[in-house]
């Protein structure tokens, strides 16, 4: 499973599985125990993890949640210290501890919890959406690495 195969809905909570499209929306199964399937329509706001971004205040402007999510794993494996009841405070200093230059104006604490909850419920259902962008830079830098013209031959002249 790749994160653009997970969405989340706006007012529903939980991440869902993208199914397949219907001509009024499209099929999501919640990734949690019920399983349970529904059609999200037009009128419902779908968004796509692979799409997310969060702000940063470097030239770039954002980076995309995926790589937030590894950075998250990267360091604190599978618990996080933050909640639902977690302050504003320690909400902050947790997005800043693997993100430092996140935009504190723009990103809002709500976003963080929504982040907190997001990455338990991929790593508890999904861990691999997790690591897949790790390892597949590690077979292009092999890739690479193979591909990569080694030490020139000289030249031969003929006579």
């Amino acid at each position: 499973m790749e994160l653009r195969e997970v969405a989340a809905v706006s007012g529903r909570g939980g991440l869902f599985k993208i199914l397949k499209p219907t001509k009024n929306g499209v099929i999501l199964e919640a990734i949690d125990a019920s399983k349970k399937r529904f059609v999200a329509g037009a009128n419902e706001r779908v968004s796509i993890l692979n799409e997310i971004s969060i702000y940063t205040t470097d030239n770039e402007g954002s980076v995309p949640l995926e790589s937030v999510l590894q950075k998250i794993k990267a360091k604190y494996g599978k618990e996080i210290n933050i909640s639902s009841k977690s302050t504003n405070e320690e909400l902050g200093d947790f997005l800043a501890s693997v993100l430092p230059d996140y935009d504190r104006e723009k990103v809002y604490h709500s976003d963080i919890k929504k982040l907190g909850v997001w990455y338990g419920i991929l790593f508890a259902n999904f861990p691999e959406v997790l690591e897949a962008k790790a390892e597949e830079k590690a077979v292009k830098a092999e890739k690479k690495e193979a591909a990569a013209p080694t030490a020139a031959e000289p030249a031969i002249e003929e006579a």
